[in-house]
């Protein structure tokens, strides 16, 4: 079957303790394997404050997935982030050919500039 590219970022509740948000994590990435995706990327961004309250919080624990995958995987993955309790939001996008380039770059390091003053200050 036909695959395509999907970025899916979901913030999880701050209450949890970092081996729950670890496990949370584990049970997506699983779930998206299970189902025959390929993973190709997984970053834990995260505490980080939230641009408004949700569900009266105002931190959240941001994790970015970016996967291959059949279409119809999409709406089992947020099917599933809608019934888990700790997850306040998510959005998965599908990316075009220039999305997957920058993705790429940005997994190499290539615009992480605190690395780039460190390298020339040295």
């Amino acid at each position: 079957m036909f695959q395509k590219s999907y970025e899916t970022v979901f913030i999880l509740t701050p209450v949890l303790s970092e081996v729950q948000m670890k496990d949370t994590v584990d049970k997506f990435v699983n779930l998206l394997k299970e189902e025959g995706a390929d993973v190709i990327n997984v970053e834990n961004w995260g505490l980080k404050k939230l641009a408004y309250p949700i569900q009266k919080k105002s931190t959240g624990f941001y994790v970015l997935v970016e996967f291959k995958s059949e279409p119809s995987l999409i709406k089992k993955l947020e099917v599933e982030f809608r019934r888990d309790e700790k997850v306040m939001r998510f959005l998965t996008t599908l990316l075009d050919k220039h999305a997957i380039v920058y993705a790429e770059r940005r997994r190499k390091g290539e615009f992480n500039k605190k690395a780039e003053a460190k390298e020339e200050q040295a």
